[in-house]
């Protein structure tokens, strides 16, 4: 036999790989259907959060406080980081993670995660954090396997705060199955540092880059620094080192303090990407307020654990989830899709109006606790705005992911 007949075939690079797929759009690249269904997501347990507090509905396999806190942290949040991952794998190594019914099985991995959370039927709480994890730990093998074929190992501590964020799922079952209060617990604060620290590293590449790229195109001459320079680096490993701590020991002093120290140096690092300059542009100014929320939900934790009398842990600790990964995440996703569907990357009017929801979502939420006698008010006001958010999401950019790009 020849060689010609022997040699193997080149892979198929990602967009070969996308564009031979025939069936549902969807299905084409990794950022549509988890974007889409995640965006869906948000709005459904938002809205089913609200039935809990009305009293007109209960979740069958956690107490309903611990179920609104998994949803969001490992239910909407794992949605779309496998959506930007699966997207940016093929930047990063060349290569596509999956693609067609591959994705799809991925996606109903996920489904059957929240469907077994809300209603597990005869499952116990064992098979029920079987059924949920399968898909992170699918996830995480996926990325493994790109990144290793791909030798892209600058890319493995993505990988490993997926394996963490995954570890963080399965304590906060198991803190839920042995009656601790998970929405309290460790797994909590493992997934939302993870979380966090998700945005430090991720955000600290895309925000600088984008904001330069569009300062650049305006003929700025002051421009971000360079991603990922030195003073970068430090403030990441305060960063790491004090979630540990607040992990590890949420009430300790030496915890507040930490986290003020965080707040101070991930305040300077944004500044540092001249995020005052962006405010012509919405696409990229969500960026810096995205991020914003970082520096100051540190802020605010480390004073909850200092001044513990305020009561204001809880929501201060909303600064991260809502502000910080909710922001982060929507403007990731608008952008993304844009991108990837040939659109201009420019925010219209219904863009910018989900960003602004989103903030005021935050800011409700954040009132409701500062005024108690409102709280009820103020939260369902904090519910509308954010399902109005990723409902305005699901339906200006359904248009974009669930067909094929033009």
């Amino acid at each position: 036999m020849s060689a010609a007949r022997t040699a193997p075939r080149p892979a198929a690079t990602t967009m070969e790989r996308s564009r031979a797929w025939t069936g549902p759009a969807i299905l084409s690249y990794g950022f549509r259907p988890f974007f889409f269904f995640g965006a869906v997501w948000a709005v459904v347990a938002m809205a089913l959060w609200v039935a809990i507090l009305a009293g007109r509905a209960a979740p069958g396999a956690m107490l309903p406080a611990d179920w609104h806190a998994h949803e969001f942290l490992f239910g909407y949040l794992g949605a779309i980081v496998a959506g930007f991952l699966l997207t940016a794998v093929p930047n990063w190594t060349g290569r596509l993670p999956v693609v067609g019914w591959g994705l799809g099985a991925l996606v109903l991995a996920w489904f059957a995660g929240r469907v077994v959370l809300w209603s597990p039927g005869p499952l116990g709480a064992l098979a029920v954090a079987g059924v949920d994890l399968v898909f992170p730990l699918a996830l995480a093998g996926v990325i493994l396997r790109e990144i290793l074929a791909g030798k892209n190992w600058r890319n493995l501590p993505v990988l490993g705060l997926l394996v963490l964020l995954t570890v963080a799922n399965g304590l906060f079952h198991w803190e839920a199955a042995t009656g601790a209060s998970a929405a309290q617990g460790y797994g909590l604060r493992l997934g939302l540092g993870t979380g966090i620290m998700m945005i430090a590293l991720i955000g600290g590449r895309i925000v600088p880059s984008f904001t330069r790229n569009w300062l650049v195109k305006r003929g700025a001459t002051t421009l971000p620094v360079p991603p990922m320079a030195r003073f970068d680096r430090a403030a990441l490993a305060v960063t790491g080192l004090a979630l540990l701590l607040w992990i590890a020991l949420p009430d300790a002093a030496l915890t507040g303090v930490a986290l003020l120290a965080v707040g101070a140096v991930q305040a300077v690092r944004l500044w540092r990407w001249r995020g005052v300059d962006t405010g012509a542009e919405p696409l990229v100014a969500v960026l810096h307020a995205g991020y914003a929320f970082v520096p100051l939900g540190a802020l605010a934790i480390g004073v909850a654990i200092l001044l513990p009398d305020t009561g204001a842990t809880a929501a201060a600790q909303h600064l991260w989830m809502a502000g910080a990964i909710g922001l982060m995440t929507l403007a990731v996703m608008t952008r993304a899709t844009l991108g990837h569907t040939g659109q201009a990357l420019a925010a219209g009017a219904g863009t910018t109006a989900i960003y602004l929801a989103l903030v005021a979502a935050v800011v409700l939420r954040l009132a409701g606790a500062a005024v108690p006698d409102a709280a009820l008010t103020l939260y369902a006001l904090a519910g509308l705005c954010w399902a109005g958010a990723f409902g305005g999401f699901a339906v200006i950019y359904g248009r974009l992911l669930l067909r094929a790009k033009g």
